[in-house]
C-alpha cells in the first residue's frame, strides 16, 4: 500500500485521504438532521434573546418547538411527489428494455477514468432539464456502471462513481430548467403587488437567467471543471474499491424478471389471477371452466396499454401546447409512472418492481418531516434572513455574486428546499443586488449555484441515491465533500470575473 501511495498523483492522495477523514467521522443522515435540529434551536433562541434576530419580541424555547412543529408537516406533499418519483424511476429504469440502454451507455467506458467522467456529465446534463430525472436516473446509471465495471474488470472506484452521480444535484439543477428561483421570478403570481418580491418591476424571464448566455456558460464550464476533477481523484490500483464490496454479487447479478414476466411457484390458480399475470405462467388450468376463463381473460392483462398511453399522449399534448412552462414535478412523475405501466403492461409485474422500490423510500418518510422542521425554525424566527443580511452585507457591486453564491450555501446546509429556501432569502438577495447595482437575473443566478453546490455536505437530497445504490452516507460523501471543496476556489473565480454582459 505505501508504495501505491507514494505512486499515485497528488491530486488522487489527497482526496483519498479527505475521504478517509470523512468516512471515518461522519453521521448517519438521520442523526445528521438531528444535530443539526439541535444546532439551529440552539442558535435560534441564542441570537433571539441577544436581540440579533426576530423582532420586539424574540423567539425563546417554546416559541422555537412550535416554529419546529408548525414547519415539521410542511414537506407531506413534498416527501409523497419524492417517494413516486424515486419509485416511478426505479420501476421504469429498471424495466429490461430500458436498462438495456443505460447498460449499453455504461459500456462505451473503457478506463475507471471515462466512467466516472460519463457518470458525472450524464446526471449533470439531465439535471439541467430537470433535477427530478437525475436524482434517480444519476443513481441508477451510477448502478449499473458499477456493475457494467465489475464484469470488465474495471477497477473503479464504487463511491466515487455515486458521488458522479450525484452531481446534477449538488451542481447544475438550479441554472437548469427546473431551476426553483428562476423559475418563480417568470411567474406574475410570485412578483406581483403583494408578494416578498413586488420591489421588482415585472416578472424576469428565463431568457435572462436560464437559458441567458451567462447562464449557459455558468453550466458548460463547471459542468467540464467538476468532470476534470474527477477523473483527477479517481483511486487507482489498491485504492479502487468496486461494486460487490457494497453490494452482493448474487444480488446484483440474480435473475430478473424479463419484460414484465412474474415468476411463481406452480399452483392452481382462479380466474381473477388470470386477468392480471396470466403471461408465462408456469401452469396450465383445467380444460374446464379455467380454460374458458383463459380464453377469454387471457389478453386482459394488456387492460393497462390503453390507460398508459392515453397518459404517455397526454404528456406529450401539454408540452406541445404549454412548451417549456409544462415541466413540473407532478408532469415528471405521471410521465414516469404512465410509461413504465407502458412498458411493463403486467400490472403484476409493475407492482412488484414497484414493491422493490419501496423499501428505497423509507428514508424519505423518516427524513424529511425532520428537514421541514429545520426550515420552519429557519424562516419563522428569522434565522435565515439574518445569515443573508449579514453575508450580503459585505458585499459590492463586483463581489455580490460571490456573497450571493456563499449566502445560499450557507442556508441551504438547514433549508434544503430550493423553493422555500428562494422564498425565505430572495427577497433580501434581490433588494441588496438593486442597492448595488447587479441585475436582478444576474444575482438569481449567482445565488442559485450556491443552494446546489452545498448539496454535497448535506445528505438530505442524497437519500433516494444512497437507497439505490446502497451505499452509506460516510462512504461517498468523503468524495463529495472533496468536490465541494474543489469547487470553492473554482466558483468563486468564475462568479467574481464572468460579466453577466458579456454577450
Amino acid at each position: 500500500m505505501a508504495s501505491t501511495d507514494t505512486q499515485a498523483p497528488v491530486l488522487e492522495r489527497v482526496g483519498y485521504r479527505l475521504s478517509r477523514v470523512v468516512e471515518r467521522w461522519m453521521p448517519s443522515p438521520f442523526l445528521f438532521a438531528i444535530l443539526l435540529t439541535y444546532g439551529v434551536f440552539v442558535a435560534g433562541v441564542g441570537l433571539g434573546q441577544l436581540g440579533m434576530i426576530g423582532g420586539a419580541d424574540p423567539d425563546g424555547p417554546v416559541e422555537m418547538v412550535e416554529l419546529w412543529y408548525g414547519g415539521f408537516w410542511d414537506f407531506l406533499g413534498f416527501s409523497m411527489q419524492m417517494a413516486l418519483i424515486l419509485m416511478t424511476g426505479f420501476a421504469l429504469a429498471y424495466h429490461p428494455r430500458a436498462n438495456d440502454l443505460l447498460v449499453w451507455l455504461a459500456e462505451r467506458a473503457r478506463s475507471a477514468r471515462q466512467a466516472v467522467a460519463l457518470v458525472a456529465a450524464f446526471s449533470m446534463a439531465v439535471a439541467w432539464i430537470h433535477w427530478g430525472f437525475s436524482l434517480i436516473l444519476g443513481a441508477i446509471f451510477a448502478r449499473e456502471m458499477g456493475k457494467v465495471a465489475h464484469q470488465r474488470d474495471i477497477d473503479v472506484h464504487y463511491p466515487l462513481l455515486c458521488v458522479a452521480g450525484y452531481m446534477g444535484l449538488g451542481l447544475t439543477w438550479h441554472w437548469g430548467l427546473s431551476g426553483s428561483a428562476p423559475l418563480l421570478l417568470t411567474d406574475a403570481s410570485a412578483v406581483g403587488e403583494g408578494t416578498a418580491f413586488d420591489m421588482l418591476s415585472g416578472t424576469i424571464p428565463a431568457s435572462e437567467t436560464i437559458l441567458h448566455p451567462y447562464g449557459i456558460a455558468l453550466t458548460a464550464l463547471s459542468v467540464g471543471f467538476a468532470a476534470l476533477v474527477l477523473v483527477l481523484i479517481t483511486p487507482s490500483g489498491e485504492r479502487a474499491r468496486g461494486i460487490t464490496e457494497y453490494i452482493p454479487e448474487e444480488e446484483l447479478f440474480g435473475t430478473e424478471t424479463d419484460g414484465g414476466s412474474v415468476t411463481r411457484q406452480t399452483a392452481a390458480v382462479v380466474p381473477a389471477e388470470l386477468v392480471v399475470d396470466v403471461r408465462d405462467r408456469p401452469v396450465v388450468p383445467d380444460p374446464g371452466t379455467l380454460g374458458l376463463a383463459r380464453a377469454l381473460l387471457g389478453r386482459v392483462q394488456h387492460c393497462p396499454g390503453p390507460v398508459a398511453a392515453g397518459g404517455v399522449g397526454y404528456i406529450a399534448w401539454l408540452f406541445v401546447t404549454e412548451g417549456r412552462s409544462a415541466l413540473a414535478l407532478n408532469v415528471v412523475n405521471f410521465g414516469f409512472l404512465m410509461a413504465g405501466l407502458l412498458l411493463w403492461t403486467n400490472p403484476a409485474a409493475y407492482r412488484e418492481k414497484f414493491g422493490e422500490a419501496a423499501t428505497a423510500a423509507a428514508g424519505i418518510v423518516l427524513l424529511f418531516p425532520f428537514f421541514a422542521g429545520l426550515q420552519g425554525m429557519m424562516a419563522g424566527s428569522g434565522l435565515a434572513g439574518a445569515v443573508a443580511d449579514g453575508l450580503i452585507d459585505l458585499s459590492t457591486e463586483g463581489t455580490f455574486p460571490v456573497f450571493a453564491w456563499l449566502t445560499a450555501a450557507v442556508v441551504n446546509l438547514f433549508v434544503p428546499s430550493g423553493g422555500g429556501e428562494w422564498i425565505v432569502l430572495g427577497p433580501s438577495v434581490l433588494e441588496a443586488a438593486q442597492n448595488v447595482g447587479v441585475e436582478p437575473a444576474h444575482a438569481t443566478m449567482a445565488y442559485a449555484v450556491g443552494d446546489a453546490h452545498t448539496n454535497l455536505l448535506n445528505p438530505f437530497w442524497a437519500i433516494p441515491l444512497l437507497a439505490i445504490t446502497r451505499i452509506k452516507a460516510r462512504e461517498m460523501f468523503g468524495y463529495a465533500v472533496v468536490m465541494l471543496l474543489a469547487l470553492i476556489p473554482f466558483l468563486a473565480a468564475v462568479l467574481f470575473l464572468l460579466p453577466y454582459g458579456f454577450a
